[in-house]
């Protein structure tokens, strides 16, 4: 099911405010008399709800003194907690792709609507929403449910062409009494557990996550079943729920994924390696190429397989990006770089690793991608980047 709108929570799903509530609560509280924990990070159940609620349920606070707490709060949050923020890494983007895509977008949170606005401002990202709603100075404890349908009336859209996307049971809380779909994301203070728990139809690892939910393209692994544990690879398969709610089954193979890089010559001629390749039964050109060892940075692994395979070194490697080379079945991620100012070292290769070393012209190379000669995908595409870069002045 695709989706006309989709509307956020504010803290912990667009923004990182943590750091300015939770020392702007630590400052309300000791001037009040109340124990401070030394860890900021334990104050974090001021994130999300009302304040006046949280003064009042944690610190047992009466109608008066939690209104005090919360001005006392405000005092510093308007001065200097309220830049105590940072966005979600990937939010600007996904939020560019899915006004791109054509969604009406919103804000629904608990917090007042004077900083909300302050941030999307502060951050340059006000331009990606239609409306936003939050809360006023004067009644901050608007349940959130209100708030979300404040959001889909302006919005001017159905319960059924919306989805609600938080942080914590709060919004999933709300969305169920909108009648409307929700996700829980991981990124900010909530829990998987949590969201299941709530009822949240999706769970969101990633904010690239929440395009493909409201695109209706999103799988939801329900359940692994693991088949097979091998040295380089492992393969189970998976129940997926899908956007309509109907189930399917996906067999998938995970790597740890690989680097590959193109060695380029002063003379414009390509390091290339052949060899022969077990799953085809035939003998191909490939640059030089290797898996990633587990938490192993590329660049070092690209590197050392320049080294291991062709016997140089480089004085000036470069990225040429990453690619997805079976995306079907398997998670494998292959970072491509190119290479230059190459220096002769020693040739180390694995042990049962058999291989010639040859230098091809670019445009030869070019070439032979062209007409089906080169078939190996990393290659091809590493010979037409380093190509391109060439014809443009990029790479000199």
């Amino acid at each position: 099911m695709r989706y006309k709108a989709v509307i956020f929570d504010f803290d912990g799903t667009i923004c990182n405010t943590g750091e300015g509530i939770m020392k702007c609560a630590a400052y309300a509280l000791d001037a009040f008399g109340y124990p401070v924990f030394e860890d900021i990070s334990d104050f974090s159940f001021f994130i999300g709800p009302p304040l006046l609620v949280t003064f009042q349920e944690k610190y047992n606070a009466d109608a008066q003194r939690a209104e005090a707490l919360v001005k006392k709060f405000r005092e510093r949050y308007t001065k200097t907690g309220v830049y105590e923020s940072s966005l979600y890494d990937g939010i600007e983007s996904l939020l560019h792709n899915l006004q791109k895509d054509g969604f009406k977008m919103a804000i629904a949170s608990s917090k007042p609507q004077q900083y909300i606005e302050t941030l999307l401002n502060h951050f340059g990202i006000s331009k990606y929403f239609d409306i936003v709603c939050g809360v006023t100075f004067e009644a901050d404890c608007e349940p959130k449910s209100n708030i979300i349908s404040r959001c889909l009336d302006g919005l001017e859209v159905s319960y059924k062409e919306a989805i609600m996307v938080g942080d914590k049971h709060y919004d999933i809380d709300g969305a169920k009494l909108n009648h409307i779909d929700s996700a829980g994301v991981l990124w900010g203070y909530g829990t998987k557990f949590e969201f299941i728990e709530a009822g949240a139809k999706f769970i969101a690892e990633k904010p690239e996550d929440i395009e493909s939910i409201a695109l209706g393209f999103f799988e939801q692994t329900e359940e692994v079943n693991g088949i097979f544990n091998g040295r380089i690879i492992t393969v189970h398969e998976d129940t997926v729920m899908l956007t309509d709610g109907t189930t399917a089954k996906r067999e998938i193979v995970n790597h740890n994924g690989g680097v590959a890089v193109v060695p380029l010559t002063e003379n414009d001629e390509i390091l290339m390696v052949r060899q022969f390749r077990a799953p085809y039964r035939e003998t191909i050109y490939e640059i030089p190429a290797g898996k990633l060892e587990k938490a192993e940075e590329p660049l070092t692994a690209g590197a050392r397989e320049l080294e291991e395979e062709c016997g140089v070194i480089s004085g000036n490697v470069f990225e040429l990006g990453k690619i997805y080379p079976t995306p079907g079945y398997c998670s494998e991620i292959i970072h491509i770089y190119g290479a230059a100012n190459l220096k002769p070292s020693k040739q180390a290769l694995d042990e049962g690793e058999f291989l010639d070393v040859c230098k091809i012209p670019l445009e030869e190379a070019f070439k032979k991608c062209m007409n089906g000669e080169f078939r190996d995908a990393k290659t091809i595409i590493g010979i037409m980047k380093i190509r391109e870069m060439k014809r443009n002045g990029s790479l000199s």
